[in-house]
């Protein structure tokens, strides 16, 4: 089994650091799998969901506020303002920023907090799904 490293570093700190068998990720023109011997690439990367399959097949989930990825010959580099351990995102407080970005949407102010709510609501979205993906997982 062939494997690559892999290294996911937020503004405050690194998240994970390790040697993986698959990198899987959202990036701006839709999911990337990254495998051992994937041409080099960088791209950037939507608020979401990244997902890292380790050495044994056990699978560690994280959100991503967006960022970069960068492919090289032996690691994957995921820089982001934002990454968390999807089981350490607070649900309660992702669910209160998705309903405040909805309201404001719906009640349409100008265009500089109509877009800033639709990046608050595509966040909180991210992470609620990275939240239930993990619960699918741990479920299996």
């Amino acid at each position: 089994m062939s494997t690559i490293r892999c290294d996911i570093v937020s503004a405050e700190s690194e998240i994970f650091h390790g040697t993986v068998q698959m990198v899987v990720a959202s990036g701006e023109m839709g999911e990337l799998g990254i495998a051992p011997r994937h041409a080099p690439l960088i791209t950037r990367l939507k608020p979401g969901q990244i997902r890292v399959i380790l050495e044994n097949g056990e699978q560690q989930n994280f959100y991503v506020s967006g960022g970069i990825l960068e492919v090289q010959p032996q690691v994957v580099t995921i820089l982001a303002d934002t990454a968390i351990r999807a089981k350490d995102i607070d649900e309660a407080a992702a669910l209160k920023a998705k309903e405040e970005a909805e309201k404001i949407l719906a009640n349409r102010t100008d265009a500089m907090e109509i877009a800033e709510a639709q990046s608050k609501l595509a966040q909180a979205a991210a992470q609620l799904a990275a939240l239930e993906q993990l619960r699918k997982t741990l479920k299996h």
